[in-house]
């Protein structure tokens, strides 16, 4: 029998490895430490172990100043800590400024980093006009984002030949100041404009974008003119006029307007579209009709539309038919509705051209929010239409909500639950 300890085997022993002081640690040590840290307060540490970690401070490529930092509450020597910890660095790669700092202060940090830097992340508090102009000296940037600046004009910039990603956060721009900012960034491949305010109308023309996302705050008939053949990804919200043009490169395209009207949208050939969001309380059926006429590629379709009519006039959609909408689209794998669409496919006229021989090849996935339970008969017929003309189904998913007491709510819940469990493994209730 085998024991685990053999009292006559030879006891091996291990060297025992003393902990060495940080300043005995390999210099290619000290260098990858250096060059991997981020957080300000972690640099200002390693900076005070000793004077030789100190010399190698210039490695230090990121530097973050989270909106927390603890300095010192005094101008003064916050801007001191900030300025020195930049100023000593030489490869400065990405800079992340997010904690109050003194506007004057801003120019000659990017002075002493304009060469190196990159990456550039400034927080401006809305109370304080910071003069953006000095942004140019870092002329190598190649990703800039903004937080709530006040642009009241064209920024004094000079070429940003690098520069492939913009975006700006919860920032007023007034007077060309959107206009001046494109100019300067002639090759961007990525531009957001968030949560921004003071323009009445948007026009962008830039050759190389392929993503843009763009979400207003401004009046209810704010425009956007677009022009840029390379666009692959556009997310706008809050236009009520859009014209865009070329987009024979468009994959995913989402639209919505959380108030007022969507008045008219103009698009070129969407070929290639495969993923369409449409949003908003109210598009005229003019402009519901041409997106959905250009998309008839599409694969993945979300519709959260409340009401068409013009202008102020709210007013239901008009009949769709089953079929017809189907036949359009005919690559559709999933698709998501609420209400008024729903509604608009359960109309009796909607249903006349449904019969046996009606396919949808590649659906997969239906989503259908209903609201009403009116038109039980019509509802119940084009939920099973759908799930029939279906053979690749997998999964219905119906959510009822805010039904108001109707005498054919019972009626409704009764059908629509014998429904579910007739077609358990495939329909779901929510």
């Amino acid at each position: 029998m085998t024991t685990p300890f053999n009292s006559s085997s030879t006891l091996i022993s291990y060297p025992v490895i003393e902990s060495l002081p940080m300043d005995a640690l390999p210099d290619a040590v000290v260098q990858y430490i250096l060059s991997h840290m981020k957080d300000s307060k972690d640099v200002a540490r390693c900076s005070c172990v000793s004077r030789r970690w100190r010399e190698f401070m210039p490695l230090v490529r990121s530097l973050y100043f989270p909106r927390s930092s603890h300095y010192d509450a005094r101008h003064t020597n916050r801007d001191q800590a900030i300025g020195r910890l930049i100023c000593s660095t030489s490869l400065l790669e990405e800079l992340i400024l997010h904690c109050p700092f003194s506007s004057p202060n801003l120019a000659p940090w990017l002075m002493s980093t304009g060469r190196s830097l990159r990456q550039l992340d400034l927080r401006v508090d809305g109370e304080r006009q910071t003069d953006l102009g000095c942004i140019g000296a870092a002329h190598g940037l190649e990703s800039l984002k903004l937080w709530g600046a006040a642009m009241g004009g064209s920024p004094d910039w000079a070429m940003f030949p690098r520069l492939t990603s913009l975006e700006i956060v919860g920032s007023t721009l007034k007077d060309g100041a959107l206009a001046g900012c494109l100019e300067a960034c002639p090759n961007l491949i990525e531009l957001a404009l968030l949560g921004c305010d003071g323009m009445q109308s948007v026009s962008i023309e830039l050759q190389w974008l392929e993503k843009c996302r763009l979400d207003l705050l401004g009046p209810d008939d704010c425009s956007l003119y677009l022009r840029s053949p390379k666009l692959e990804v556009l997310d706008i919200v809050g236009f009520g006029w859009v014209c865009v043009n070329p987009t024979h490169c468009l994959k995913s395209l989402s639209i919505a307007k959380n108030s007022g009207s969507v008045y008219e949208v103009e698009f070129g050939e969407l070929a290639n579209l495969e993923f369409l969001t449409l949003r908003g309380v109210q598009w005229r059926w003019a402009a519901v009709k041409f997106i959905l006429q250009r998309a008839s590629n599409v694969k993945h379709l979300f519709m959260k539309i409340e009401f068409s009519g013009d202008f102020a006039k709210l007013q239901p959609f008009p009949h769709v038919g089953l079929v017809e909408f189907f036949n359009s689209h005919p690559y559709l794998r999933s698709f998501e509705i609420h209400g008024a669409m729903f509604a608009a496919l359960c109309l009796k006229k909607s249903l006349i051209s449904v019969d046996s021989e009606f396919k949808i090849p590649y659906l997969e996935e239906v989503r259908i929010t209903v609201r009403s339970p009116l038109n039980v008969e019509q509802k119940m017929n084009t939920l099973e239409s759908l799930l029939k003309s279906s053979p690749m189904l997998r999964k219905m998913l119906i959510k009822i909500l805010h039904m108001n007491t109707h005498d054919n709510e019972n009626t409704f819940f009764e059908k629509v639950c014998r429904f579910a469990r007739e077609n358990k493994n495939i329909v779901q209730l929510e």
